[in-house]
């Protein structure tokens, strides 16, 4: 799966009330979760945000909370990819399992606006606007399979099991 889109560019230790307000958290319905994504650290985020577009950070995005509304009011607004130098186990865990994929990488050669590509599964992310190829951290196998289906549930309901 490859995917490519702009950066939206925040900065260390962006945790999981930044990515969505406490207050938001009650409601099952996912477009209500979207609408309130990074209002308070970026109030034009909603409007900024193209479908497929990726965010990039600094070091501990998703620290906090181990709320997993936050993953998924990411994947619902549309963001295909969050790059950050290091994610919270918890956040990193959370988003693999409903399926947001993650890079970790040293995020200094990206800038706001840059149009990234990324092949799931890969070693590589591609800097289009830079011409530089940046070395991530690769997945493990099960997780790109997890992230193929579009999450643990759609895996394991395709699957049953752990299978590689």
């Amino acid at each position: 799966m490859l995917l490519q889109g702009k950066v939206l560019k925040y900065g260390d230790n962006v945790d999981t009330d930044a990515i969505i307000a406490g207050k938001y958290t009650k409601t099952l319905d996912l477009q209500d979760l979207a609408d309130h994504a990074m209002e308070d650290l970026d109030p034009d985020f909603r409007t900024r945000l193209k479908p497929g577009d990726f965010m990039v950070a600094g070091k501990n995005f998703g620290c906090g909370s181990s709320r997993e509304q936050a993953p998924i009011a990411l994947k619902q607004a549309g963001v295909a990819c969050v790059v950050a130098r290091a994610f919270a186990r918890i956040f990193y865990r959370n988003a693999i399992n409903i399926g947001l994929p993650l890079v970790e990488c040293d995020v200094d050669a990206i800038g706001e606006g840059d149009i990234l590509q990324y092949e799931l599964g890969g070693d590589r992310l591609l800097n289009l606007t830079r011409n530089g190829n940046i070395p991530i951290r690769t997945l493990p196998d099960i997780m790109v399979a997890i992230l193929t289906e579009g999450g643990l549930v759609n895996y394991l309901k395709r699957f049953g099991s752990y299978r590689m």
